[in-house]
């Protein structure tokens, strides 16, 4: 196992931002900045065995400041959408930043996908890791509480993937923290051929601003049953409310056993290079989203441009809008308590091809 640390760029003011990469033996490495504490590249061979980055990103720190849909960066102080940027807890209305028309999106103008978090990395015979930690303070856009966050990314022998989330604070708030990487397993082009699994018998229908309506609808007989595996591109656009709602996939499903980390959450294949990934984790939903906003104005890594659906995100999480719906899991983090979730990215290649 390798770990090795090099300068990424400076902030507007001055800061340095570094990058941290981990190398596994057989191929697979990751790197992340301290900005954001995002994920910039993930290498992982094909079935011919030659290495490739499947995620989308920027080759420069210029790149992530000013045009970055989330790209590879953990996202809080909640993910998601929170409805009319507002919501009430013990009683207290809390009004927050709204950077999506009238919501909040991933925790606002100036979420933990825009700070500079601190970094210490460490590596052993089986695994390398990197801690990022941030404090984000009483107030920050409109939550209450100061909230100490760790995200620790492992990369072990076998060329797994660990993302781990931690979170104390000093007053009641809601937390919710993912991974916002866009997937693209073939390394260029769309994502439209992946195919995609994911298990999960019930999403959550959203209304016209793609805020939960709180109900836990069967997929059966919707193009929203991805229980068999299905090309992302195949149904994709069918005249169905709730794809034109979205422009697309960007739907939480709620997992069949939270909290088991042995249970896969989602599986994505690409035919064309093998690359298969599967998804594990202890959170309560996964929200799949199909890239949909992308448009081809952003130039990306080696001068790619990003079109429609050139990336795909499988985001671990708690449920969206969570502290406005009484129905879904608890989402509240109170002094005393420790947040914790945990997610699990396992690569590997099918060698049978395209099919």
């Amino acid at each position: 196992m390798h770990v090795s640390r090099a300068h990424f760029g400076r902030m507007p003011d001055g800061q340095p931002v570094d990058r941290i990469t981990l190398e596994a033996p057989d191929g697979v490495s990751l790197s992340a900045i301290t900005y954001g504490a995002t994920i910039t590249a993930l290498t992982v061979p094909d079935r011919d065995g030659r290495p490739g980055d499947v995620v989308l990103g920027h080759d420069t720190l210029d790149g992530y400041l000013h045009a970055s849909p989330y790209f590879g960066a953990v996202v809080g102080r909640y993910a998601g959408r929170i409805a009319h940027a507002r919501f009430t807890l013990d009683g207290r209305e809390h009004r927050l930043a709204a950077n999506d028309g009238p919501h909040t999106l991933h925790g606002g103008r100036r979420g933990f996908d825009k700070v500079l978090w601190t970094a210490e990395a460490a590596r052993t015979d089986t695994e390398a890791r990197v801690t990022f930690t941030y404090r984000s303070p009483d107030g920050e856009e409109g939550f209450p509480g100061t909230l100490d966050v760790r995200v620790t990314y492992t990369l072990d022998t076998a060329g797994r993937i660990g993302i781990a989330y931690e979170a104390v604070t000093d007053r009641a708030t809601p937390v919710n923290l993912t991974q916002h990487t866009y997937f693209n397993l073939a390394g260029a082009g769309d994502i439209l051929g992946h195919e995609l699994t994911i298990p999960a018998t019930r999403f959550v229908p959203v209304d016209a601003t793609i805020i939960p309506t709180g109900a836990l609808r069967p997929v059966a007989g919707t193009p929203f049953d991805f229980t068999a595996a299905h090309a992302v591109g195949a149904r994709i656009d069918a005249a169905d409310p709730q794809l034109r709602a979205a422009g697309g996939y960007d739907h939480a499903w709620a997992l069949e056993a939270p909290g088991d980390e042995r249970a896969i959450a989602a599986r994505v294949r690409d035919p064309g290079s093998g690359r298969t990934l599967e998804v594990r984790t202890t959170a309560p939903a996964l929200q799949f989203y199909a890239g949909n906003f992308l448009d081809g104005s952003i130039t990306g890594k080696r001068g790619q441009r990003y079109g429609r659906r050139a990336g795909l995100c499988l985001e671990t999480q708690q449920f969206a809008d969570g502290p406005n719906q009484p129905a879904f899991p608890s989402c509240i983090l109170r002094p005393g308590e420790r947040w914790r979730s945990r997610t699990w990215w396992t690569f590997a290649t099918d060698r049978t091809g395209p099919r």
